[in-house]
């Protein structure tokens, strides 16, 4: 008795060639999209790379502080520690600016509600009340869902969430946070670290030339 033929499968029908199409296709979707996230949505890396809001609502691209030392502060008009730290800001934007450093500021008025002002006025307030010359941006939230991306990124590389006006981010000219202050400590305390990182960055630059 000759033995019996292999059968060919069922399985290579219209239903099973088009349940393959479908099948490869899902499959290509999720690497597709799984690509998508490990490459083309890196990780943001440096504070620099953000876009922000000037005084009168034009965008800035941070990008033109990189190569520099910043600070940062959230800042308010109304505050008990108002007085004491935009002197502070500004004393240290005259020593080390403005080729070296700047301090960037970000009126806030999500803690006592001590910044009702609209953003226009609370750059003249500054500038007429403390003589104020760094960069005054628009008026942000630093806190919840609607926190500005760039102070964000602060607060998220620092581990650090301010719970109060003038809290300090120092940056570095690469665009990472590498010390924070709370908003009661003293100048003395920031000079020496903003002189320190100004200092290494000085010598790299003469380095690589």
């Amino acid at each position: 008795m000759e033995p019996l033929a292999a059968q060919p499968l069922r399985c290579s029908g219209p239903r099973a060639r088009l349940f393959a199409v479908l099948l490869s296709m899902a499959l290509c979707t999720g690497t597709l999209f799984l690509l998508q996230l490990k490459f083309l949505k890196p990780k943001v890396s440096s504070f620099y790379t953000f876009e922000v809001k000037d005084a009168k609502g034009r965008p800035v691209s941070l990008e033109k502080f990189r190569g520099k030392v910043t600070l940062v502060a959230n800042v308010a008009s109304d505050c008990q520690l108002t007085d004491s730290n935009y002197l502070a800001l500004q004393e240290l934007h005259r020593e080390f600016g403005p080729f070296h450093f700047s301090v960037l500021a970000f009126p806030c008025n999500q803690f006592g509600e001590s910044e009702p002002r609209p953003s226009r006025e609370v750059v003249s307030f500054a500038r007429n009340s403390y003589g104020a010359t760094f960069p005054i941006f628009h008026k942000i939230k630093v806190l919840g869902p609607e926190a500005e991306p760039a102070f964000r990124f602060l607060v998220d590389s620092s581990k650090k969430e301010p719970r109060w006006n003038f809290w300090k981010y120092l940056v570095n000219p690469e665009g990472q946070v590498v010390k924070t202050w709370r908003p009661e400590e003293p100048i003395e305390v920031i000079r020496p670290e903003i002189a320190d990182l100004i200092r290494q960055m000085i010598i790299k630059k003469r380095e690589d030339l």
